[in-house]
């Protein structure tokens, strides 16, 4: 369960009374959470242009397993008032995602390039969401995928034995039960150098580089390092 979420602009966390706390642009609303009780996982959408960086949403699961949603509306990533039995929840950009207790998945927003094609989904236990696909992870471990593939974001039928994935901007990464990372997609700025990682417990991908945590608490980083996202040399451990 996700205590912890950031978007664009925004970020959303849990506090210990099980309320929300946002703080960021809150041009849309994306923020407006203060009312939220009861709550257990948080999400935040993302914006795919620059040029929209203060168009984001953000989701929330209750304990009673309903979805709760405010900010950018304009496709509808927000209508989530009618789900239930939610287990897990995914906010991607334009589009909200929601896995069901029954391993099926709903989602809303837009449609345009598929990423909300999941109603034929089964067995899954988690999403995730990028600019314009959207991952399922399969409780037998392997990966489904639907929405742009045009940069081969979607390539993930061969994938087996995963426990963990992770959607970024044009790439897909997933964890593997031995510790080993695979990715696909966009490679431009080598955010899909990972075969030579191992001993991983946890990843994340960023909209152009990928980070992943060794079990010793070491934290490695491929992709682009304009802003230094990438540069952990100095960041020490963290388990």
């Amino acid at each position: 369960m996700n205590k912890l979420a950031a978007g664009c602009r925004h970020t959303v966390v849990i506090q210990p009374d099980d309320t929300v706390y946002a703080v960021g642009d809150n041009k849309l609303g994306q923020c407006n959470t203060a009312s939220w009780q009861h709550i257990i996982e948080v999400a935040a959408g993302n914006v795919h242009s620059a040029h929209n960086t203060g168009n984001a949403h953000t989701l929330a699961l209750k304990a009673d397993r309903t979805v709760l949603a405010t900010g950018w509306n304009t496709n509808g990533q927000c209508d989530v008032t009618a789900w239930h039995d939610i287990i897990t929840i995914a906010a991607g950009w334009r589009r909200s995602i929601g896995v069901k207790a029954d391993g099926t998945v709903v989602a809303v927003g837009r449609m345009n390039e598929g990423a909300c094609d999941v109603a034929d989904w089964r067995d899954i236990k988690a999403v995730s969401a990028g600019d314009w696909h959207t991952l399922g992870l399969q409780r037998n471990g392997q990966v489904v995928a639907v929405g742009n593939n045009e940069r081969g974001q979607c390539d993930v039928t061969a994938w087996r034995d995963i426990t963990a994935i992770e959607a970024g901007s044009k790439h897909s990464v997933s964890l593997k039960l031995d510790g080993t990372v695979v990715a696909v997609g966009d490679n431009q700025y080598g955010q899909c150098n990972v075969e030579k990682w191992s001993n991983i417990i946890a990843i994340a991908a960023g909209s152009r580089h990928t980070v992943g945590m060794q079990a010793n608490g070491k934290i490695v980083a491929v992709g682009d390092n304009r802003y230094n996202q990438c540069t952990l040399k100095e960041a020490g451990t963290y388990v």
